[in-house]
């Protein structure tokens, strides 16, 4: 596990080509500044895994108005209108997938399971020339697992050794999506000593964890600001 001080060290050896997980939910978790580093490399054709594509102008917004996402694997594409034009133009190939689908084939990625049986999608045009066998009287469509060449995943507090603590809703896909990816790189809010996070609270161990970067200065923007009079 190494530490790194630039986003561009850490993210070294991405190419075009590659395929990337990104954790987050809309705007939470998501690592915004490795994502930042992701655009100034210029990478292109890029597969992207992640819940969503971010806003027009934040998260992976940011990456799709500069042409370098080739296919977003995702479960919801909703906020962003530029995502909606390059899909229908052509531009860009998008495999929607239920969102507990995603979840669980991130999941199964991360542990070794090469594939599993789903209700969700039975019946739908997802299934629609896949294989689909009966259990218990009930139909199951099966669903590949994810991997990824890189996850790059966004935590509140890490260690020198790539333990890693997530706070509150911004755990959200971060975990399944760190042991899913050959290489996974964190952005943490706050790097402490290793020794210093309570065994019983690290979500993410240091055995998934291959680099790590501290990030305090962070935007954190909301999605949908909602304010009440």
């Amino acid at each position: 596990m190494s530490v790194y001080k630039s986003t561009l060290d850490a993210l070294a050896g991405i190419r075009d080509g590659a395929t990337i997980m990104v954790g987050g939910f809309g705007l939470v978790g998501i690592p915004e500044n490795l994502i930042n580093g992701l655009r100034e490399m210029e990478v292109r054709n890029l597969t992207v895994i992640s819940n969503n594509c971010g806003v027009d102008d934040w998260g992976l917004g940011i990456l799709l108005q500069n042409r370098q996402i080739k296919k977003m694997i995702a479960s919801y594409v909703g906020e962003n209108k530029e995502f909606e034009r390059q899909y229908l133009s052509g531009e860009l190939e998008v495999e929607l997938t239920p969102q507990g689908t995603l979840a669980e084939r991130v999941r199964a990625g991360g542990a070794g399971i090469p594939a599993f049986y789903t209700p969700a999608g039975v019946g739908t045009p997802i299934a629609e020339g896949r294989e689909v066998r009966t259990f218990g009287g009930k139909e199951y469509l099966l669903e590949a697992a994810l991997v990824a060449d890189f996850s790059l995943v966004k935590a509140w507090r890490g260690d020198h050794i790539g333990n890693l603590v997530y706070r509150r809703t911004a755990r959200n896909f971060n975990p399944m999506m760190a042991a899913a990816g050959k290489i996974t790189i964190s952005e943490v809010d706050d790097l402490v000593d290793t020794g210093c996070l309570d065994p019983d609270q690290i979500h993410t161990p240091s055995i998934y964890v291959q680099r790590i970067i501290e990030c305090r200065e962070c935007e954190k923007r909301i999605e949908r600001k909602t304010m009440r009079v």
